[in-house]
């Protein structure tokens, strides 16, 4: 590549619970760079999770970053054409890619959910995903299902 690769931009940490991680999930729910209305949402989520989950010993932060876990993804397919024809390589994805993909996928299945606000269909969803379960951690079964399937053309690799 002939142009130097931009510099990685450090995002400063959440007023709350001062952690990296939150304010990432925050910039990918932003709308129009309303970034306070999009915090509001996330911590009105957490609320509604910490009173449903009132009886678990870990904190609604804590279940919110074991759903993060439960739907990364670890490996994904990429088309490669080779010869004419196009094959789907499994590759192993990059620590801060898996992130990305999680917290996406996260707020891509709580906006498709019914419910009457965002913070109750992203708490909804955020429940989902710790249990194992919902719309976010059935992409991510669907991504290695496909990469198990055509393990054989791993040797394309990049």
């Amino acid at each position: 590549m002939r142009k130097t690769k931009p510099k990685k931009r450090q995002v400063l940490p959440d007023p709350i619970f001062g952690d990296r991680q939150v304010t990432k999930f925050v910039n990918h729910l932003m709308y129009d760079g309303k970034k306070n209305i999009a915090f509001a949402i996330f911590y009105e989520a957490l609320d509604i999770v910490k009173a449903k989950m009132a009886e678990e010993e870990k904190s609604a932060l804590e279940i919110w970053k074991a759903a993060l876990d439960n739907i990364t993804p670890q490996v994904e397919v990429k088309s490669r054409r080779i010869g004419g024809a196009t094959f789907q390589v499994p590759t192993e994805i990059r620590p801060d890619r898996k992130e990305s993909i999680s917290m996406k996928n996260l707020i891509l299945f709580a906006r498709k959910r019914g419910g009457k606000t965002m913070a109750d269909k992203l708490a909804a969803e955020i429940l989902d995903a710790y249990n194992n379960q919902g719309g976010a951690f059935k992409r991510k079964e669907d991504m290695h299902r496909m990469a198990e399937a055509n393990r054989a053309f791993a040797h394309f690799r990049f």
